[in-house]
């Protein structure tokens, strides 16, 4: 006997929750920020709005189906099981959040404050949660499949991410490695910079586009669902020992870029998540590359 659909509700703690967190009481936050000109009252009232979501939500879970709730700060100690349908109520970086820990699980984004959203990941309002739900467990349910990209290590670690992956030095310090495309035996560049970054067309719109400005790109950005990846160096030093002649350019389906790190330790996080880091030591080496995996956002 199948399993019943399993409706996980993926959150985040309001600033209104850290407010009380860090100040214990709603009257002592609110002496706090008055005494810096500002006002809890907004913010209390987005705490109210994404709580309410949240509870619509919960309640239009089918009867039938089971169903749990993971906080954002929980996401790298959750199992996600393969019958699980993904609720995402919150931001749109909070599907991010979640995608990096999915395997093609459907994942429906839930707005809880349309107008101060983008509503590029959360489309879809609270109301819309009990039709979607019920949707994504069909056969062919419509679904658009966002292109991740994804690191793999020479120790087998993986790492995934919707937006983009870093990898630099943990700190303000410079990274040494070489970079070079993959495979392995390909020429290498020696560079020292604060780091490298691969992103996708979701994370087109965020750093990746920032760098891309920067530079005066002339490639192309992709879109969502395009199995393409831009890549940029970060301040890249030149200097007797390292280069800057390979410093930019995009990846397609099957192909890699290949980092050899050459300073005691390289951090590589996705999607800001820093607390849920690979750490890499020198002479090891991590591949960056369109992933098979993407991401299921309901339609």
């Amino acid at each position: 006997m199948s399993l019943a659909p399993r409706a996980v509700l993926v959150h985040r703690t309001t600033e209104y929750e850290e407010l009380l967190a860090r100040h214990g009481t709603h009257g002592q936050a609110a002496f706090v920020l008055a005494g810096r000109g500002r006002s809890i009252e907004e913010v209390a009232r987005r705490h109210e709005r994404t709580r309410q979501a949240l509870a619509d939500v919960a309640a239009a879970v089918p009867l039938q189906w089971r169903h749990c709730r993971v906080e954002r700060a929980d996401l790298d100690r959750f199992l996600f099981a393969p019958e699980d349908v993904v609720v995402v109520v919150g931001q749109d970086g909070l599907v991010a959040n979640a995608a990096k820990y999915l395997s093609g699980q459907p994942v429906i984004g839930i707005d809880t404050d349309p107008g101060r959203n983008p509503g590029v990941l959360v489309r879809h309002r609270p109301a819309d949660a009990a039709a979607l739900m019920r949707a994504s467990v069909v056969p062919g349910g419509r679904a658009e499949e966002l292109t991740m990209v994804e690191a793999v290590a020479d120790d087998t670690q993986r790492l995934l991410a919707l937006n983009e992956i870093y990898l630099g030095p943990p700190g303000h310090q410079t990274a040494r490695y070489r970079l070079g495309p993959d495979p392995a035996d390909s020429p290498a560049e020696p560079q020292a910079s604060s780091g490298v970054l691969v992103g996708t067309g979701t994370g087109a719109t965020g750093w990746l586009r920032s760098l891309w400005q920067e530079r005066r790109s002339p490639l192309p950005l992709p879109g969502p669902a395009d199995p393409r990846l831009l890549w940029f160096v970060r301040e890249a030093w030149p200097s007797p020992a390292t280069g800057t002649s390979f410093v930019s350019g995009e990846l397609g389906r099957g192909q890699g870029l290949r980092l050899t790190v050459e300073s005691d330790r390289v951090v590589v996080f996705g999607d800001g998540m820093e607390a849920d880091a690979l750490e890499l030591t020198w002479g090891q080496s991590v591949r960056l590359g369109v992933s098979d995996t993407a991401l299921r956002l309901a339609v």
